[in-house]
């Protein structure tokens, strides 16, 4: 916990390579089922699935604030988590398209195997917090019997039963942490968040390539050359107005504050995401690829996840339970809300466009607020 200079390692930053793979397959499965007029249906699946990745993520990452011993019986369980992750993404496509959970639970299960056997030796060699380990053994344990238990089931008791479930994982990390708080470094848990932030970025930055590529083949016109623009305008923006305010000093003062930050970003990491879907669609929309895809439709995939994370950021800058927002970040939402709706009128390019000034307009007054300390930094 008191380490000094606690940084990401080689092993951690190799782990989180495996998620790379999840994360395009599930951006692709969303971009597709949205060029073809199922964004609205394709939500749920995504949001599922994403939960997936981003909690064995999450229990990979926390443990490992605590725990990382490096050794050789360390290496071998991590190498087990990713052949999970790995297991998880290649079954990513069919849980999407078709509810079929199959492999991403036995994905799940092989990475629960390498984690299972961490605690137990955690529970072993560390006395002083035997007690927390063996409840994080415990619940994991039972919760992955349940997870395969639930592979018999389809329809909407396949979707109430992965609710109960997920929330019960929410809980499990609650229930343990109450025998005794495990040691996480703040700053390294900081880091790793950054760098899965970025991770997710990447995915918004592929298409934008992608459509980069193009114009410079001469394959297609001005708009995709303004889409393309815009879009790396949005990445970046996004990029600056997350890493305005550092995490690591706000939750070393206010360690109680773990859980609401740590689970509160699964609303932006799943919106980022989703924007490389989004991207994805906007590009094939702006050379006549996007089907019977409206150009409100296209709009919005940009519009709506670049808002979630506007507001998430912000609430996540503020301790728990007085989270306001400044009146330009207000502003910023009633302003992307307005391109959304009036998207139809202005036309692809120019809402796309926008959405990037909006974003851009919203950094720049951030940046300007942040020339006086913060909130998070006064506390």
């Amino acid at each position: 916990m008191d380490e000094a200079n606690r940084t990401a390692t080689p092993l951690e930053l190799l782990f989180d390579l495996t998620f790379v793979a999840a994360v395009a397959q599930l951006a692709a499965r969303l971009a597709h089922a949205t060029v073809d007029g199922h964004a609205p249906s394709a939500v749920g699946p995504f949001l599922m699935v994403f939960f997936a990745i981003w909690w064995a993520w999450m229990n990979f990452t926390w443990f490992a604030s605590a725990y990382d011993t490096d050794d050789v019986t360390y290496r071998l369980a991590t190498f087990v988590q990713m052949a999970g992750v790995l297991t998880l993404a290649a079954g990513t496509g069919r849980a999407f398209d078709e509810g079929v959970y199959t492999a991403v639970t036995l994905g799940y299960a092989i990475m629960r195997v390498g984690l299972l056997g961490l605690w137990i030796r955690a529970a072993i060699e560390h006395s002083a917090g035997r007690g927390t380990a063996l409840r994080y053994a415990g619940g994991l344990a039972v919760l992955t019997v349940l997870w395969l238990g639930r592979l018999g089931l389809d329809g909407r008791a396949a979707v109430a039963t992965f609710l109960v479930l997920a929330v019960l994982e929410l809980l499990v990390p609650i229930w343990a942490e109450l025998r005794g708080p495990t040691s996480w470094h703040p700053h390294h848990i900081a880091e790793r968040y950054s760098l899965f932030t970025i991770l997710l970025l990447g995915e918004s930055v592929f298409a934008g390539t992608t459509a980069v590529v193009a114009v410079v083949e001469d394959s297609a016109g001005p708009a995709l050359l303004a889409v393309s623009t815009a879009s790396l305008v949005i990445v970046a923006d996004l990029w600056w107005l997350y890493f305005a305010v550092p995490a690591g000093a706000g939750l070393e003062g206010r360690r109680q504050w773990s859980f609401v930050w740590g689970y509160g970003h699964y609303l932006p990491f799943a919106a980022l995401a989703a924007l490389g879907a989004g991207l994805e669609v906007a590009v094939a929309a702006s050379v006549g690829h996007a089907g019977h895809l409206s150009v409100h439709g296209a709009v919005a995939a940009v519009g709506i996840p670049v808002t979630v994370v506007i507001v998430m950021v912000e609430v996540l800058r503020v301790p728990a339970g007085t989270a306001r927002f400044r009146p330009s970040t207000v502003v910023a939402l009633l302003a992307l809300a307005a391109v959304v709706v009036v998207a139809d009128r202005v036309g692809l390019v120019a809402g796309i466009c926008l959405v990037a000034l909006t974003v851009t307009a919203a950094v720049t007054a951030d940046s300007m607020a942040s020339t006086e300390p913060s909130d998070l930094a006064k506390r």
